[in-house]
């Protein structure tokens, strides 16, 4: 089985804050989203998040969200991927004699966490892994997971729940359909 690197667990971490099966949201309100940051280590100091720059970590949450949904076939919703961009855009990161990223000098310690998320995904997207790293196609579900098959083919969290959910509709529908 393949073990999911370090980038990949904390973006599927972040990614799954919300639960659309269940309506809830870890980080809809900037309390939530600062335990959720101290409770990953990303967040040294306790304390708020001002509200801009949660909203922040919500766009960024839904643009990547919305990436990986496309590795199911979903077409990825151009405003959110845009807005991601822009969020994006303002948390620069460098890149040390190593060839490290980490997160510019300078950036508030609310906004650090968001660059060091940054650099977790452009890892992933460098090495090929982010194709692994899914949003489950059952719409209903939507949770993110990360794919072990071997051709990178799944398309469900889990084929005993969403998969088999999936299969049953459209078996009802040939049904009603041949009747």
């Amino acid at each position: 089985m393949l073990e999911p690197p370090a980038p990949a667990v904390l973006v599927e971490a972040f990614a799954n804050t919300v639960d659309v099966e269940e309506g809830s949201d870890e980080i809809a309100a900037p309390a939530g989203l600062a335990d959720w940051l101290e409770g990953r280590g990303l967040l040294d100091a306790p304390g708020s998040v001002p509200d801009a720059i949660h909203h922040d970590y919500l766009a960024l949450r839904a643009g990547i969200r919305e990436q990986l949904g496309a590795h199911v076939g979903d077409a990825p919703d151009p405003a959110l991927l845009a807005e991601a961009d822009r969020v994006l855009a303002a948390h620069p990161v460098r890149i040390t004699a190593r060839g490290a990223l980490t997160p510019s000098a300078g950036l508030p310690p609310q906004r650090e966490p968001l660059a060091r998320l940054a650099i977790a995904w452009s890892e992933l997207v460098a090495t090929g892994d982010a194709a692994r790293l899914k949003r489950c196609a059952e719409h209903t579900c939507g949770w993110a997971f990360w794919d072990v098959s071997k051709n990178r083919s799944r398309r469900w969290c889990s084929m005993r729940v969403c998969g088999n959910r999936n299969k049953s509709r459209a078996y009802a529908s040939r049904q009603r359909r041949a009747t």
